[in-house]
């Protein structure tokens, strides 16, 4: 497959080995058990940095902590004029319960078209994209149109603590010169019917706000009345939480995708709609895609009391998961503190921000023009990813970040239930698609 590079006139091929190649990387990738909490990154990092050197680019391998390991290289560019991009992808994953799964989960079993493991999609895939496309170019001597700054980051499912965040406070030289990254949460496929794809380009993220919630009250005998009981107070308080339901914040992003696909449905949406909810129900299963995207959101997760069964506890304590909307924090803060009995107080756990880019730029033209020249009938979108990322950390260095991985899906596949759940497997053909489209990208960013 030859691959022309639409504004700079260049041309590539990109041999089957190199797309076959990635496949390779991404199996072995999976085969470093790479788990957090119960591993480190350190093994796979060298695993890195030796994939690196066989095609002749150094690299820096930098560890926060015994075993947490990152790996930073460069790949000068053409104009030497432009800010550096900085692509970025973590090798650390989610534990997986062998019991649950069809096939080993640190394996990198091929079966029916998928590769699967632990990783597969989160995020390894894209890992193996960077991997295969630097070593491509490497041994080719392709150079791309700016400097690219690679980052193969520890820690990112647990917040990053033992990687972008860490390598943003105590090495932000590592990043010197770079003006915008990709990284996870977007570019994939969405299929809106057997002949056309959304491609959702992440230019904004939820914030996180992880919340500690302690009920104080007077502990008792279990066999006695008790007005001042901190688990009740602490359950009625969860309740009310759990069962709120938000009002519905229409962010840009948003309402650029939900337009794109009622466009290209022919149906026209009245956005301004006093139910919403209803109007969007309209669109079909991309109204579900947005649902979590289309309001604050917060979720009771852990609840822990008491230490008998006849003895009241003087003290209860919990954990919420909630998450705002760019623009939306106050919102949610007030909200939270409106439904909290007065014997509840809360701190923080986990605070982190939203963040909203622009949707314009050479850099979003490149993506979308990639995007397009692999698949005429995929449709690039901006997108509000309901999660967090490490690209929270590199917004610190004034970094404009973008969530891109060039990945196209079969309609079939339920690519977001794979995200940290059983049977996670990528599309072969995905991995080849995402090698040829990044190579596109890197020549025209």
């Amino acid at each position: 497959m030859t691959t022309e590079v639409p504004d700079s006139g260049i041309s590539t091929e990109v041999p089957e080995a190199v797309q076959n190649e990635v496949i390779d990387l991404c199996a072995e990738l999976i085969r470093f058990d790479t788990s957090n909490p119960t591993s480190d990154e350190r093994a796979c990092a060298d695993w890195v940095v030796a994939r690196l050197a066989e095609v002749g680019m150094e690299s820096t391998l930098v560890e926060s902590a015994p075993g947490r390991a990152n790996v930073i290289a460069r790949i000068p560019g053409a104009d030497t004029s432009r800010g550096a991009l900085l692509v970025h992808g973590h090798l650390d994953v989610v534990p997986a319960d062998a019991a649950e799964w069809q096939v080993p989960p640190f394996s990198g079993e091929i079966r029916d078209g998928y590769l699967w493991g632990r990783g597969a999609i989160d995020m390894k895939d894209t890992v193996a994209v960077m991997l295969a496309t630097a070593r491509h170019f490497a041994r080719t001597g392709i150079r791309p149109a700016r400097e690219i700054v690679l980052a193969f980051l520890a820690d990112e499912e647990a917040g990053g603590k033992f990687g972008a965040h860490w390598l943003v406070e105590h090495r932000p030289e590592l990043f010197a010169g770079v003006t915008e990254a990709i990284g996870e949460g977007g570019g994939f496929s969405y299929a809106l019917d057997d002949s056309q794809r959304l491609y959702p380009i992440e230019n904004a993220q939820r914030g996180m706000a992880w919340m500690e919630l302690t009920a104080t009250g007077r502990a008792g005998h279990g066999s006695s009345p008790n007005d001042e009981n901190a688990v009740t107070d602490l359950a009625e308080s969860l309740t009310r939480i759990g069962r709120h339901t938000f009002p519905v914040r229409l962010i840009e992003p948003v309402r650029a995708l939900l337009q794109k696909a009622a466009d290209l449905q022919g149906i026209t949406v009245d956005f301004e709609a006093e139910d919403l909810d209803a109007e969007l129900a309209r669109l079909g299963p991309v109204a579900d895609f947005t649902q979590v995207v289309l309001r604050n959101s917060a979720n009771p997760t852990m609840f822990s009391a008491g230490y008998q069964t006849n003895v009241i506890p003087g003290k209860a304590t919990a954990r919420v998961d909630g998450r705002f909307l760019p623009g939306h924090e106050d919102e949610l803060l007030e909200a939270i503190d409106a439904l909290l009995l007065p014997s509840v107080d809360r701190e923080w756990v986990n605070h982190d921000i939203a963040m909203e880019t622009p949707f314009e730029g050479r850099l979003v033209d490149a993506m979308c023009a990639a995007v397009r020249a692999e698949d005429p009938e995929g449709h690039p979108v901006p997108y509000c990813n309901p999660g967090g990322t490490d690209a929270k950390a590199f917004t610190k260095l004034d970094i404009r970040c973008f969530g891109f991985k060039g990945l196209k899906l079969p309609p079939d596949l339920d690519y977001g239930r794979l995200f940290h759940g059983v049977d996670e497997r990528v599309p072969l053909e995905g991995l080849r698609f995402g090698v040829r489209v990044m190579s596109r990208l890197w020549q025209d960013c």
